[in-house]
């Protein structure tokens, strides 16, 4: 069993920013780095281990080595990796979309569907987001609120601040704002289905694809509340459950943990660093990625930090 340090798969979008580059410390070859899969082992995206015996190795090559018994007894009901957790830079706004549910997904892509999660990180004073629909909505009025590019007026635009939590269930009509930082948290799933793109092109002219038909038919469209309460999590469901670490440095400056057979651990540091102590032992700074395999035992994480935990319920 082990603790290992992740390298991500980087993502460039035309709405990226360079944040993740300058401030989390990405090593990236252009000036502008939209998304981190920090913990993927999706076929568009593999994260790698950064050190070790398995330096340069995939995820699923350290699974494949070492058996399904380092994600954890929580994971044998899923045929693949459960999750995928994201950095997320928007520069510019994002596309307004949806998610399918498992079931639809299933048969129309070949993979799951997308429940996710979303903290704010960080975001400039005035940064807003999309989340549902404002009122409720028909089908006819949807479809052509999307073909007169009028959608935006029927959407639930929220102020967000440092720190606020939005689950996202399938279905749900949803859009990063400009000027925000967030860590997602996801099932293991690259399906989205556009609606709005405000128009913009690629760098050789073109429009991205739409996918209305398909987003009408999974779209919820009654109007969205955002009244989830996880306590004590910040997030949980049958596919992730997300806590909050917070080390001061002072008082609170480390803990002790375990990690035992049930389900691995990963470790997102939103700022801050510290040193984690376990069967290995490294230094972690801010953007840093860890993952700690099932069965593992005992760890101690010292120093001044925030950071994500992830397991499988």
């Amino acid at each position: 069993m082990a603790i290992l340090k992740l390298k991500p798969s980087c993502k460039n979008y035309l709405w990226g920013g360079d944040k993740l580059i300058t401030e989390f410390h990405k090593e990236y070859c252009d000036e502008k780095l939209a998304e981190t899969w920090e913990l993927s082992c999706h076929i568009d995206g593999q994260s790698l281990i950064a050190e070790g015996k398995f330096a340069g190795k995939t995820i699923q090559d350290y699974v494949d080595w070492e058996g399904r018994k380092v994600l954890g007894t929580n994971c044998t009901s899923f045929p693949n990796f459960p999750v995928l957790i994201k950095f997320i830079d928007a520069k510019q706004d994002l596309s307004i979309q949806v998610h399918p549910s498992d079931s639809y997904a299933l048969k129309k892509e070949g993979q799951y569907g997308k429940t996710e999660m979303w903290y704010i990180v960080e975001c400039e004073p005035d940064a807003c987001l999309y989340y549902g629909f404002s009122k409720k909505i028909t089908k006819e009025e949807l479809r052509k609120r999307i073909q007169e590019e009028t959608i935006l007026e029927v959407l639930n635009k929220v102020p967000v601040q440092r720190g606020d939590v939005f689950f996202i269930e399938a279905g749900t009509v949803h859009a990063i704002g400009k000027g925000i930082v967030i860590a997602e948290i996801q099932q293991n799933s690259n399906v989205t289905y556009r609606v709005y793109d405000y128009g913009r092109v690629d760098a050789e002219g073109k429009r991205r694809d739409l996918h209305i038909e398909k987003a009408l038919e999974v779209v919820n469209r009654d109007p969205k509340v955002r009244s989830q309460s996880f306590d004590p999590h910040l997030g949980t469901c049958p596919y992730f459950t997300v806590d909050k670490l917070v080390l001061d440095g002072g008082i609170l400056s480390k803990i002790t943990g375990c990690v035992d057979e049930a389900s691995f651990l990963h470790i997102l540091i939103l700022d801050g660093s510290g040193s984690i102590t376990g069967s290995e032992q490294f230094h972690f700074e801010k953007g840093d990625s860890i993952l700690i395999t099932a069965g593992t035992g005992e760890f101690e994480i010292q120093g001044k930090c925030e950071a994500l935990l992830t397991t499988i319920p």
